[in-house]
């Protein structure tokens, strides 16, 4: 049984794996160690169950956005289990039995604990030092302590956090440094200040990429902070130039002002890049308005004449002028089924074939057939609409306002709602975002 924390950890990991005939693992956690080890052991060709006490993995994310991680590592051989509440462990044979509450046991020649951080501050509190968020260190902006000439800094302390101002635990070896370099400067007489934390984070999990800044929507319903969100899939370059990838970003912003709050996107080539505009974008306080405007790189082997960026900025400004009224994938279900509204679905029709409909009461029209369909509609109805991304089924709904009806686009279309309703295995295959596999008509 091991706990990973240091290089040294890792060594005596790595001897164990090369030592001994390793051929069942557990990680119990599914942070950002958890994963990782998870990926190494799979490298390692041992199999691998990865136990998560929550919901979902990767607890920075919001549930919705982990679902596509969730499909993903079991389409990488990992034994996903959610919900998994470790009890005991016990020998077995050679080996160990990891027991869950409810009495399920789980094999194991080796078992990896990675089940949260929190900071190491015991010399501190026996220090008599002030301590704050979980235990951490409570320090000023200068990253000084309540005790004179006694600086902290790094993942023992309590930081502010950027967007809300509200005192927090951020682990993470960015804010870290910046913090050892304001305690070094205030030693020596400089003037700085440590004004706050997104925590920012990226994580490379097999070949997919996973990044987070600012708020997700849990850490915004705790602080009281008003926001909306807006779900958009973009491809990482130009989806005519060879190796496109596509990405889910996810944007939270206030309703009132347009600010962005934070960013979650989960994806392949060009995340990091993507997350590190909108990190930047909220510490300057930007709005939705301005991503629009923000010129960024392009050339078709790395972006888009209007990049995913930009695009989130569009979309939000399209739902604060009224342009477009959104619903989100967990509405789908709770939708009325007793014929008062549309259901519309404006996908193809070799699509719906492969992929099926939200709801079997849903009505199917492909968007180039929809000018000369209309009259099959009740425009004494709200229609409710989808395709594949959200946008066919955005152009659909400016066609049905246009000519007097009543509708709402599904944010992030038929491919989000389907991660998060279906236990659906997931596809890396490049789509253009009409839902058509790159390279074919």
């Amino acid at each position: 049984m091991f706990t990973l924390r240091t290089v040294e950890d890792t060594l005596r990991i790595r001897a164990y794996l090369d030592e001994h005939p390793v051929r069942r693992a557990v990680v119990v956690g599914g942070g950002f160690i958890g994963l990782e080890m998870a990926e190494n052991l799979v490298h390692a060709g041992v199999h691998t169950t990865l136990l998560q006490r929550g919901a979902q993995v990767l607890p920075p994310l919001d549930a919705d956005m982990a679902a596509e991680i969730h499909a993903y590592l079991r389409g990488q051989g990992v034994e996903l289990r959610l919900g998994a509440r470790v009890s005991g462990f016990s020998p077995q044979g050679d080996g160990l039995a990891v027991e869950l509450e409810g009495g399920e046991r789980f094999p194991a020649d080796l078992v990896l604990l990675g089940i949260g951080v929190a900071p190491d501050t015991e010399l501190a509190r026996r220090a008599g030092l002030a301590l704050g968020v979980k235990g951490a260190i409570s320090v000023d902006g200068q990253m000084r302590t309540s005790a004179p000439d006694v600086y902290a800094v790094g993942d023992a302390v309590e930081v502010r956090h950027f967007v809300t101002g509200a005192k927090s635990h951020i682990a993470l070896a960015g804010p870290a440094n910046k913090q050892g370099r304001i305690a070094a400067d205030h030693i020596c007489g400089r003037r700085s200040a440590y004004t706050g934390a997104l925590g920012t984070s990226v994580l490379k999990l097999f070949d997919l990429t996973a990044a987070s800044t600012g708020l997700n929507e849990k850490q915004a319903r705790a602080a009281g902070v008003a926001y909306d969100k807006v779900v958009t899939y973009s491809a990482s370059h130009a989806s005519y130039y060879p190796g496109a990838r596509n990405m889910t970003v996810k944007t939270l912003f206030d309703p009132a002002s347009g600010r962005i709050l934070g960013a979650q996107i989960v994806g392949f080539d060009g995340v990091d890049k993507r997350m590190d505009v909108l990190a930047a974008a909220i510490r300057a306080g930007l709005t939705a308005e301005q991503l629009t405007e923000l010129d960024l790189a392009y050339a078709p082997p790395y972006g888009s004449a209007k990049d995913p960026v930009n695009m989130a900025g569009y979309v939000i400004e399209n739902v604060r002028a009224g342009l477009v009224e959104q619903h989100h994938w967990d509405a789908v279900a709770e939708l009325p089924a007793d014929g008062s509204v549309i259901l519309l679905d404006v996908r193809t029709p070799g699509e719906v074939r492969k992929q099926g409909l939200l709801r079997s009461d849903a009505l199917h029209i492909p968007l180039d057939e929809l000018r000369g369909r209309l009259g099959e509609l009740d425009k004494g109805k709200k229609i409710y609409v989808n395709c594949y991304s959200g946008l066919r089924s955005y152009l659909a709904c400016r066609i049905l306002s246009q000519h007097g009806f009543r509708c709402s686009n599904l944010s992030g279309g038929w491919r989000f709602w389907s991660y998060n309703a279906t236990d659906r295995a997931h596809d890396a295959a490049p789509t253009h975002l009409c839902g058509v596999p790159t390279g074919k008509d």
